[in-house]
């Protein structure tokens, strides 16, 4: 099967009509960061995973059975950030497992990526009980953990999926609907940043599976707009 009948295997499996991308020239609200360079640190990296492993920092430490650190490429140029491990990541120690993960992996697959050339990781590292929101201050302390890795990581975008991702990233409560559709910038480095709707709510409501589209298409725009700038 070719490349091209594969990925319109996939949209049709998110409900989608195959259409073919289209290179959309997008203006970030702000300015471009300089390429990133490939995290080539292994003593950090493997010191942040150590760290969180270990961390007590709030009381969620108490009820988990490991922490969620994150999978995928350590010089990823896509960042995919969710809001927190729900009960199965927690045993298996992986984000985005079960029918919610399968929905990202289709996702991932529709743009030509795979879970293994991206990285994947939550605001988040331990499961709140009952898969409640993250609190406030369970966010403020596990904060540090994900600036170090997108710090190490260098993605050239991060995509947020759902609210409480998108809301945290961007320290703002303006609902979803409003974030959608605008390339945001994440830290000193201005890293573009995309957000769409979370894996679980489209299996709830497939209808907005198009709207998740349109938001892999602008987010496969605004990366190539970006590549472009840097390379005049």
């Amino acid at each position: 099967m070719s490349d091209l009948a594969m990925r319109q295997a996939y949209l049709r499996a998110l409900g989608i009509e195959a259409w073919r991308m289209r290179t959309t020239r997008v203006e970030p609200e702000s300015h471009v960061p300089s390429p990133p360079t490939p995290a080539n640190q292994p003593g950090d990296w493997d010191s942040l995973c150590g760290q969180v492993a270990s961390c007590q920092r709030c009381g969620l430490h108490a009820g988990r059975t490991q922490t969620v650190f994150g999978v995928g490429a350590r010089d990823a140029h896509w960042m995919i950030v969710g809001e927190a491990p729900g009960a199965e990541e927690d045993r298996r120690g992986e984000p985005f497992v079960g029918r919610a993960g399968k929905q990202l992996d289709e996702m991932l697959r529709a743009i030509g990526l795979s879970r293994e050339t991206v990285f994947i990781a939550n605001v988040l590292k331990c499961h709140p009980p009952g898969n409640r929101d993250p609190k406030p201050e369970e966010v403020a302390q596990c904060r540090p953990y994900l600036e170090r890795q997108i710090g190490l990581i260098r993605p050239r975008l991060i995509l947020a999926v759902g609210r409480v991702a998108a809301q945290n990233l961007l320290g703002t409560d303006a609902p979803l609907g409003r974030l959608r559709g605008r390339v945001h910038s994440f830290g000193e480095r201005s890293t573009p940043l995309i957000v769409t709707y979370h894996p679980a709510y489209l299996l709830r409501a497939p209808a907005e599976k198009r709207k998740a589209w349109d938001d892999l298409k602008f987010a496969c725009a605004t990366l190539q707009s970006t590549q472009a700038a840097t390379e005049r």
